[in-house]
């Protein structure tokens, strides 16, 4: 199976955050959870979800936070939330 479309993944990530209140956070496993296809491993699309969120940080739309403090997703490992940029 492949990928969603990078550009419906940007959209699911800035519609799940359209959900939250200002300033709450998404975790990319609810992106990859929300568009997986029927039977599809959710897992495998985690990488095309963090590259999608990278694009909506290149815009301005989102940041990426770890225990709270924006970090650059190219050198974060383990867990990251995603949230509205301000």
């Amino acid at each position: 199976m492949s990928a969603p479309d990078p550009d419906d993944l940007e959209r699911a990530v800035l519609d799940l955050l359209g959900r939250r209140a200002d300033g709450a956070t998404i975790c990319p496993s609810e992106v990859a959870r929300a568009v997986a296809a029927e039977g599809q491993e959710w897992r495998d699309l985690m990488d095309p979800v963090r590259a999608a969120v990278g694009r909506l940080v290149e815009q301005d739309a989102v940041d990426v936070t770890q225990r709270g403090e924006v970090v650059d997703l190219a050198s974060a490992r383990g867990p990251i939330r995603v949230r509205r940029r301000s």
